[in-house]
């Protein structure tokens, strides 16, 4: 049996991140995709379009099976997750952690955080996933933490960017108010933002910050072996250029839509040097 009819099916297929698990040694490979999967299943719950008490109790359910994961009682539904969690010594509270961040979105639509706020909730849906990663990768733990903090922060503020018209639509907005208020945007509703004509220029700030992670997520990675860091590299590489394409395109309406497809996911894995 070859490696690719050993995996299990994952919901993994398809996304922007599989061409990074996919040059993973099998069992990491397997690992990525069942945190991928937990994933993202308490984010369907979070995007779902149920009330938010419900969605809310079923955040709460996933988080009594983490912690019969935990407590050695797990249920077969998530085997593979147990397999991972074993295998790589995870910890619950970064599974909690991504809970937490999901039931950020579950209890209400976020409406222009200020940077502390949206600091804390970049940490518990995308910082927590990669501190749950780098432990799969391989990496050292002071390291790999680090990275976790720069490299997920870049990511989630890259798609907040990417998303800012689709997340309107259904009324969140997660740009800061702070960002905001320098923009001279004196208004959180998100349909009258999103049309404002000086929001590129809190755009802009947020994309800074971006960078400032991107820069420092590849300080680390450079001191790394690389057989250790191809994962991230790839991921890393994939959203700058989309952070980057995005900053040339502008922020002005219309904001069309932009993906990095695999052949650019590609062209980045050599232009940063992943091999």
């Amino acid at each position: 049996m070859n490696e690719a009819a050993a995996l299990p099916v994952s919901r993994a297929t398809g996304s922007s991140f599989y061409l990074a698990m996919r040059i993973l040694p099998l069992r990491r490979r397997e690992a990525m995709y069942a945190i991928y999967d937990f994933c993202r299943a308490v984010d369907d719950i979070a995007d779902g379009g149920g009330p938010f008490g419900q969605r809310l109790s079923d955040l709460d359910a996933w988080r009594g099976k983490i912690g019969e994961i935990f407590a050695g009682r797990a249920p077969e539904d998530v085997r593979n997750l147990v397999r991972a969690v074993r295998r790589y010594g995870l910890k619950q509270e970064d599974f909690n952690s991504i809970i937490d961040g999901m039931a950020m979105d579950a209890a209400e639509n976020i409406r222009a955080p200020d940077w502390a706020t949206l600091d804390l909730y970049c940490d518990r849906v995308a910082s927590a996933v990669g501190r749950l990663s780098v432990r799969i990768f391989g990496m050292d733990a002071k390291t790999g933490e680090a990275l976790a903090h720069h490299l997920g922060r870049a990511l989630q503020l890259t798609n907040i960017l990417r998303d800012i018209d689709e997340d309107a639509a259904i009324g969140r907005l997660y740009l800061p108010r702070e960002a905001l208020v320098h923009a001279e945007i004196g208004v959180d509703e998100p349909a009258l933002v999103v049309a404002d004509p000086r929001l590129p220029r809190a755009c802009l700030e947020v994309a800074e910050r971006a960078r400032s992670h991107f820069d420092e997520a590849r300080r680390i990675m450079a001191a790394e072996p690389r057989s250790v860091v191809r994962a991230p590299r790839l991921m890393a590489a994939a959203y700058r250029l989309l952070l980057d394409n995005m900053v040339v395109r502008g922020f002005a309406r219309p904001r069309k839509r932009i993906r990095v497809s695999r052949l650019r996911m590609l062209g980045a894995l050599l232009r940063y040097g992943v091999t």
